[in-house]
């Protein structure tokens, strides 16, 4: 299978510690790009999942919303995802649990033409052994809002935490590369003041950045590339960047 041969090139062709030096993430942010430009980056981030095959159970992902607009964060009704790797289970519980929240809805249409979400599942499929997900299209929500919903469902060991989001859009090659720095040492960081002209996925990562900020989690930059890097034009490119998130209070050491 194509999709499969692909997702497995990439993940493969990341580096990533020995064994014995595996630090599993809590949580990762990839970009979600068409494969052939941001592909190689995601490898990145999912190549350190691996070491949780066995342990990781259920997946809480958060994606900006591209098509429709949503005010707080959406759930979907579905009862699974699917894609020509297989199908995933939504963990219905969870989704119980977070619709009790006032940013909180449930939206199908959020999630129809939406796939800052779907494009991170087949390396999910990949790497890990079976797990469900907890998928949110992030609207015009606030950094405060997702890191409820994330302080919420974080779980122990068996949950892992997946921000999708690409860096700057549509700029000179050179002026990216400022521009996308910049925003990874925001990152690195912990500083959740980024804006949507530096990640489409602001929103979410900020969420992320406030609870790793609260639980004294420790950011890794895992790779920093851009389209001019991967699919060759430097005119107008998009950023992407992959980042891992472990240790701190209840984090993985």
């Amino acid at each position: 299978m194509v999709l499969q041969a692909d997702v497995r090139a990439y993940v493969g062709g990341a580096a990533t510690p020995s064994p014995e030096g595996v630090i599993l993430p809590k949580a990762v942010i990839a970009p979600h790009a068409g494969y052939m430009y941001s592909g190689a980056v995601a490898g990145f981030a999912y190549g350190r999942l691996a070491a949780g095959h066995d342990t990781i159970r259920r997946v809480v992902l958060f994606g900006p919303t591209h098509r429709v607009p949503v005010r707080g964060l959406a759930l979907p009704a579905a009862r699974a995802f699917a894609t020509p790797l297989g199908t995933i289970d939504v963990d219905r519980e969870a989704v119980a649990a977070a619709l009790a929240l006032p940013c909180v809805c449930e939206s199908d249409a959020a999630h129809a033409f939406e796939h800052s979400l779907e494009v991170q599942l087949p390396f999910l499929q990949e790497v890990l052994g079976e797990f469900t997900i907890v998928p949110f299209a992030v609207g015009d929500a606030t950094p405060r809002e997702v890191a409820d919903v994330i302080r919420l469902l974080w779980g122990g060991a068996e949950t892992l935490i997946v921000v999708s989001s690409d860096l700057s859009h549509y700029h000179g090659y050179a002026e990216a590369l400022a521009i996308d720095r910049a925003t990874a040492d925001n990152i690195l960081a912990l500083s959740p003041t980024l804006d949507h002209e530096q990640a489409c996925g602001a929103t979410p990562i900020n969420g992320l950045l406030l609870c790793a900020r609260e639980r004294g989690m420790r950011p890794e930059l895992l790779d920093l590339r851009n389209s001019g890097d991967t699919a060759g034009d430097k005119s107008r490119v998009v950023g992407y960047a992959s980042f891992a998130f472990s240790g701190g209070v209840d984090g993985r050491a």
